[in-house]
C-alpha cells in the first residue's frame, strides 16, 4: 500500500517514479483511443509549456486579486476571450471557476439570490441537461423542475415555458448536451425567457470552445451565446475544447447586475472580510497560467483547425456506425459527439417538436438490440484498446455508448472504424452479458435503503471487483441499467466509497 507519510523522507527520483508506476494504471490520456474525461489535441509541445506555466502560478493564491495582481490580469484576460468568442460585448463580465460544475452552482446561486423573496425558487431544465444542475438544485435546496425533450433530443420550448412559474428564478439549457451532442433551440427558449422576465442559462461547458468553430467551418447550428437575446449566462470549459489543462472553466454573465448575487462576502467575524467570486477561497493560480499560456499558444486559427480535425473525425466515426450492422447513430453526429445504440433504427429525428422522450423513473431492463450487448461491445472495444463511456437506459431512451471526439482523434478514426466492425461480431457471439443470478434478484428487490456497505461488498465480489479489476464492466452496466435511477445511485454511491478508503483493492 502506497505510504504518503513515511518515518523519513523519501529522494524526489524515487517518489517520481513511484507517481509514474501508479500512472501506468490509468487510461491513455494522449493517442485518441480515449473518448471520455480528458481532451487531447495532439499538439506537440502543448503539454510542456502548459506544466511550466502552471509551475510559475502555482503557488499564487487567488483569494485575494490585490495581492496578486498577476493573477487578476490572467483571469480577465481569460474572460475577455470567452466573452469575444461567446458573443459578449463590453458590458460582458465572467469569473473564472475551477470547471463546469462549479460553473453551473454558480448560475443557479446567482439566479436564487436574485429572487431572495421566494420561500421556494425553482429551477427549469430538459431532462439532457447536464447533472450538474441538479447536483447544483440539491446543494442551494432549488426546487428542480425536469422536463422531458422532444423525439430529436432537444429541449422543448412549449414544455419549458409550461413548466415556468412565478417561482422559477432560472431556465437552463444545453449547447450542446453532454449524452446526445446535439444543440437545443436557444433562441426559442431565451424568446420565451425574456418575455417571462426569467434568467436564462446556456450550458456550453461541453462544447462552447468549439461549436464558434465549427460554426466558421460551415456546421449548421442555431445560434446559442450571449449574441442571442434573453440569454443572461453562459458557461466555458476551457479544460474540454480549448485543451487546457484540467481546472478551469468560465461562467459569463451579460452584465454586472446579473453576476453581482453570485458574490458571496462576509464581514461578521474577526478576521478578514471574505468575498469570494467563485465557490473556493483559496485556490491555486497554476491551472488559470496553465490556460492561459494554453489559449495564447493556440490562438485563433490554431483552434479553427483543431475544430476542423475533430469535425472530420467525426465523420469518419459516424460513417463507421452506419455501415456496422447491429449499431445505429442515436443522435445526429452535429458537434463533437458520436452516441450509438444497439439495432439497426434511424437516428433521433433531427427535426423540432416532433413529440416527446419521458422521464420515466423506471428504467428499461435491458441494453442490448438487434442482437448487440451494447455493455459487452464496451468492453470489446476496451480490449481493442478503445475506452468508451456506456450510457444507462432513462425513460424510452435506450442504452448508448458515448464517444466524445477530440482532434487527437483525427487521427485513429480510420482505425476504431475497422475495430468497431470486429467488436460488434465478437459481441455478437459472445451475447448478452452474463450477469449472476444472484446481484439480479437483489436489484430486483432492493431499495436505496436496503443498501449498506456490507451488500456492496458482496456485489462487488460477485461481480467480480473485488480486486479492483475494472476491465470487464458488461455484467456491473447490466446490472445498473436493470436499477431504477435512485437505487442506482445508491450503489454508484456504496461502490465508491467501497474504494475511497485505505487499503481499498486496487490501491
Amino acid at each position: 500500500m502506497l505510504e504518503a507519510l513515511p518515518e523519513k523522507g523519501v529522494p524526489g527520483e524515487q517518489i517520481l517514479a513511484e507517481l509514474q508506476g501508479l500512472r501506468a494504471a490509468d487510461l491513455p490520456t494522449h493517442g485518441g483511443r480515449l473518448f471520455a474525461y480528458v481532451y487531447d489535441p495532439a499538439l506537440e509541445g502543448l503539454d510542456e509549456l502548459a506544466r511550466a506555466a502552471h509551475a510559475i502560478s502555482a503557488h499564487v493564491n487567488g483569494l485575494d486579486p490585490t495581492a496578486f495582481p498577476s493573477l487578476l490580469a490572467m483571469e480577465n484576460a481569460l474572460v475577455g476571450a470567452a466573452a469575444r468568442l461567446l458573443g459578449g460585448d463590453d458590458q460582458t463580465v465572467g469569473s473564472v471557476t475551477s470547471g463546469g460544475t462549479e460553473s453551473l452552482i454558480l448560475a443557479v446561486k446567482a439566479a436564487r439570490d436574485s429572487r431572495p423573496e421566494l420561500a421556494t425558487p425553482r429551477l427549469v431544465i430538459p431532462s439532457t441537461a447536464h447533472a450538474a444542475f441538479a447536483k447544483a438544485a440539491h446543494y442551494l435546496r432549488v426546487a428542480l423542475d425536469v422536463v422531458p425533450v422532444g423525439a430529436d433530443l432537444r429541449a422543448d420550448s412549449a414544455a419549458l415555458s409550461a413548466a415556468i412559474t412565478a417561482d422559477t428564478v432560472l431556465v437552463a439549457a444545453s449547447a450542446p448536451s453532454y449524452a446526445h451532442g446535439v444543440v437545443d433551440p436557444i433562441p426559442e427558449i431565451a424568446a420565451i425567457c425574456a418575455e417571462r422576465g426569467v434568467r436564462f442559462h446556456v450550458d456550453a461547458c461541453f462544447g462552447g470552445w468549439v461549436l464558434p468553430y465549427l460554426r466558421r467551418l460551415g456546421a449548421d447550428l442555431p445560434d446559442f451565446d450571449l449574441a442571442v437575446p434573453g440569454v443572461t449566462s453562459i458557461s466555458v470549459d476551457l479544460h474540454k475544447y480549448a485543451y487546457a489543462p484540467k481546472g478551469v472553466s468560465i461562467l459569463l454573465h451579460r452584465d454586472e447586475a446579473l453576476r453581482r448575487p453570485q458574490y458571496f462576502a462576509y464581514a461578521g467575524w474577526p478576521g478578514y472580510t471574505m468575498i469570494n467570486p467563485i465557490i473556493s477561497s483559496t485556490r491555486s493560480g497554476g491551472p488559470i497560467a496553465a490556460a492561459l499560456a494554453t489559449l495564447r499558444h493556440i490562438g485563433d486559427a490554431g483552434y479553427l483547425e483543431l475544430a476542423e480535425r475533430t469535425r472530420d473525425a467525426v465523420a469518419v466515426l459516424a460513417e463507421a456506425v452506419e455501415r456496422v450492422d447491429g449499431v445505429r447513430l442515436f443522435a445526429p453526429p452535429e458537434t463533437t459527439v458520436v452516441c450509438l445504440a444497439a439495432g439497426g433504427a434511424q437516428t433521433a429525428d433531427a427535426g423540432r417538436g416532433a413529440g416527446t422522450v419521458d422521464s420515466s423513473d423506471v428504467a428499461p431492463t435491458v441494453g442490448s438490440g438487434g442482437g448487440v450487448d451494447l455493455f459487452v461491445l464496451a468492453d470489446e472495444l476496451a480490449a481493442r484498446g478503445w475506452h468508451t463511456q456506456p450510457q444507462m437506459a432513462y425513460g424510452e431512451m435506450p442504452a448508448t455508448i458515448h464517444l466524445t471526439v477530440t482532434a487527437a482523434v483525427a487521427a485513429t478514426a480510420a482505425e476504431f472504424a475497422s475495430d468497431l466492425a470486429d467488436a460488434v461480431a465478437a459481441a455478437r457471439a459472445a451475447g448478452p452479458a452474463d450477469l449472476p443470478p444472484a446481484p439480479l434478484e437483489a436489484a430486483g428487490a432492493l431499495t436505496p435503503e436496503m443498501v449498506t456497505p456490507d451488500l456492496i461488498a458482496g456485489l462487488a465480489e460477485g461481480l467480480g471487483l473485488g480486486g479492483g479489476d475494472f476491465t470487464r464492466m458488461a455484467a456491473v452496466n447490466s446490472l445498473l441499467n436493470v436499477a431504477p435511477p435512485a437505487l442506482r445511485e445508491a450503489l454508484l454511491t456504496g461502490f465508491l466509497s467501497l474504494l475511497q478508503r485505505p487499503g481499498a483493492a486496487g490501491e
